[in-house]
């Protein structure tokens, strides 16, 4: 099994969503006995919530499943459980280095470094645009799950 995890400040917006939509687009592929996916925050201020309203209402506009998000604190021993870890900006990164204890490791990835954008996910909690974060997501998830593939042979 390849495991995933998406990783924001408090698993209520990007990383939930992220989840969502890999997790929608593995199904779509036929791929779920293969590729688990999971979500988490860098922060502690969310841990047991639902996602955000916003990033409900975005995945429910895109008939995207948001069964079983419920946000949870990146431990250190994620290192070790998963294949892919996918901050949504810097400061996540920076973040995952520090629980993690493994910085530039090649497993920890900027989702958008995927893609031709090459920048951070702006945080809807702040801006309140869930749907260019919904869009930046999007390109992402799908140019991660073209990386898998091809790493993987799937």
């Amino acid at each position: 099994m390849i495991n995933v995890l998406f990783v924001c400040l408090g698993n209520i917006c990007r990383s939930p969503m992220a989840e969502a939509l890999f997790r929608n687009l593995v199904k779509k592929e036929n791929l779920t006995s293969k590729i688990a996916v999971d979500s988490a925050a860098t922060s502690s201020w969310q841990i047991g919530f639902p996602p955000h309203e916003g990033t409900l209402d975005i995945l429910k506009k895109y008939k995207i499943s948001s069964e079983g998000l419920i946000g949870r604190t990146l431990k250190k021993e994620d290192f070790w459980r998963f294949d892919y870890i996918v901050g949504m900006d810097e400061s996540n990164l920076k973040n995952i280095y520090r629980i993690t204890n493994k910085p530039n490791h090649p497993k920890i990835i900027r989702l958008l470094d995927l893609t031709r954008y090459r920048k951070d996910i702006p945080d809807p909690f702040f801006t309140g645009d869930f749907d260019e974060t919904y869009r930046l997501v999007s390109s992402g998830c799908r140019a991660l799950l073209n990386k898998i593939r091809s790493e993987h042979n799937l």
